[in-house]
């Protein structure tokens, strides 16, 4: 699956590597949104990146989720995570208020968690050439050693 994340925002790379940590690139690989040629390949432009985060199936790319859709279903993908997922949807009026809080931290982001100089780049890119690929950081170190 692909996650398609603001790379100049704290939060989200903060998130990227978080889930970086979890997943190892078994499940997720990463595009940051002002990758423009990485969105191109997919048929999103930045103004689709508006409404927030973007999950896809690179296989299939017209499967995808995007915003607080997005988050739950990488909660749901991550082991153990259907069961919290479904328990999540299944309160009445939290999925509601989720998808608020969501619209509230994308539309101020910025000015709550800060802006990075530098676009972050993951460990675990995704690239149609090579995918899976292996960590960015593991093929830097081959590289040096070839």
């Amino acid at each position: 699956m692909l996650v398609i994340y603001d790379g100049n925002c704290n939060l989200c790379v903060t998130l990227v590597q978080f889930l970086e940590m979890l997943d190892r690139g078994q499940q997720f690989h990463y595009l940051p949104m002002q990758n423009q040629a990485g969105l191109s390949e997919f048929g999103i432009n930045l103004k689709d990146c508006e409404a927030g985060m973007i999950l896809l199936n690179p296989d299939q790319p017209a499967q995808r989720w995007q915003g607080s859709a997005a988050a739950e279903e990488i909660g749901r993908i991550l082991p153990g995570g259907g069961l919290f997922m479904g328990a999540y949807q299944a309160l009445p009026g939290l999925k509601g208020l989720g998808d608020r809080v969501y619209e509230q931290v994308r539309d101020f982001r910025y000015q709550w968690f800060g802006q990075r100089s530098h676009t972050y780049e993951s460990d675990y890119p995704y690239c149609a050439q090579c995918h899976p690929q292996q960590p960015a950081s593991e093929a830097k170190s081959r590289d040096a050693q070839d």
